[in-house]
């Protein structure tokens, strides 16, 4: 799971928005829509980076597609201190 938090946080484009996405999340979940207002980007940007997350287990959903609820994975959640370096070292 480490492995897969650096690289899809760090090791790839677009992953400081997923960083922000995912320290988004962990304050409150929310849908793609709320997330695209909060982080002033394009609702298709969010959608993209949230289908990455779900495709990794970084994130779950909760609800139909347009108004589903994501919030960190119990997996993630676990190692919540790696994803917390990954901030510090991006931030």
């Amino acid at each position: 799971m480490e492995a897969a938090l650096w690289y899809v946080l760090t090791g790839t484009r677009g992953g400081t928005n997923r960083v922000r996405i995912l320290n988004a999340l962990d304050e409150q979940p929310r849908n793609a829509n709320q997330l695209a207002e909060a982080l002033e980007l394009d609702y298709k940007t969010i959608r993209h980076h949230l289908d990455v997350l779900l495709e990794n287990d970084i994130v779950t959903k909760s609800g139909d597609d347009y108004g589903a609820i994501y919030l960190p994975t119990d997996r993630t959640r676990r190692h919540w201190e790696t994803v917390e370096q990954i901030i510090e070292q991006v931030e």
